[in-house]
């Protein structure tokens, strides 16, 4: 090949090479300049955080402070508040919730023994005239934004999204018992046949005391202690339940009335509950293991 045309092909690659770049260059985006790392108002955490402000003066005044950590702040309120980052509030819920938990679970619900579950009888006999009754169950669905690819695991019939909060609660609205972690579309009778207090109560090793006679009712023998529940639970040895239907006997009908007003301590209980701690009226946004701990 002649020289001549050698160089002339040689620019020619040249130039386009050069043209190529100047395209991919006029392509690109310029790089963005970050104008600052922390933010402004996050640098003046310490003089103008609710922290090192609200907080220290609320310490003087515990129910201020019980308030205060009642709301239903979200996490971005919660973060503009105290000026950190929305991911830092997250990790401290989910850390100190589940610290609470494990410090405190064994001092403030332990597993009731047979003289914790005597006492508790005692109290359903004489506040509500209910005897050898050992706690009224009952199941709550704290309402959750669904879960990503959870399809209809928590989808419940008052099509919302939630978990089922399970619990035992004695005479006096404390809860003895509680089994968080339910999916939303399982029954109160599905709740308790999949939790450890369900295993518990169908194998007998919740230790309950052991059958007694009932005071005017000596013909029928010593009887169990029992846990009472609405219609939504099965009819167990340890487990009581309403009559179904409506044309009842007497008899039936007043059983059905001391059960109900015995049951509704659970659903006071819960009513409680939701009014100290704001949390439980609205969707939750966390994941479900953060609303487990939190529940």
């Amino acid at each position: 090949m002649d020289a001549g045309v050698v160089a002339r092909v040689s620019r020619v690659t040249r130039v386009c090479a050069r043209l190529h770049l100047v395209y991919t260059l006029s392509r690109m985006r310029p790089c963005s300049v970050r104008r600052f790392w922390v933010h402004p108002i996050l640098r003046k955490r310490l003089q103008r955080g609710e922290y090192h402000l609200l907080v220290q003066e609320l310490r003087l005044d515990d129910r201020l402070f019980q308030r205060y950590l009642a709301t239903d702040d979200s996490y971005a309120t919660i973060a503009f508040s105290y000026r950190v980052g929305r991911s830092t509030v997250a990790v401290i819920v989910k850390e100190v919730a589940g610290a609470i938990w494990t410090a405190l679970v064994e001092e403030c619900m332990p597993v009731p023994q047979v003289e914790d579950w005597r006492a508790i009888a005692a109290g359903f006999q004489e506040r509500w005239e209910f005897p050898n009754c050992v706690g009224a169950i009952d199941g709550k669905h704290v309402v959750i934004q669904a879960p990503a690819n959870a399809g209809s695991l928590y989808f419940n019939y008052k099509s919302t999204h939630s978990l089922v909060l399970l619990a035992v609660v004695d005479a006096e609205y404390l809860f003895r018992v509680v089994d968080v972690g339910g999916f939303g579309r399982s029954s109160d009778s599905g709740s308790l046949r999949n939790s450890a207090f369900g295993e518990s109560l169908r194998d007998g090793s919740l230790q309950l005391p052991p059958d007694t006679v009932i005071a005017g009712s000596e013909r029928r023998g010593p009887l169990p202690h029992v846990f009472v529940g609405d219609e939504a639970f099965p009819l167990l040895d340890n487990l009581l339940r309403p009559f179904p239907g409506r044309h009842l006997t007497r008899e039936r009908r007043l059983f059905n009335y001391r059960l109900s007003r015995a049951r509704l301590v659970v659903e006071c209980a819960f009513g409680i509950l939701s009014t100290q701690w704001k949390m439980l009226r609205r969707v939750i946004t966390t994941s479900p293991e953060v609303t487990e701990l939190c529940v």
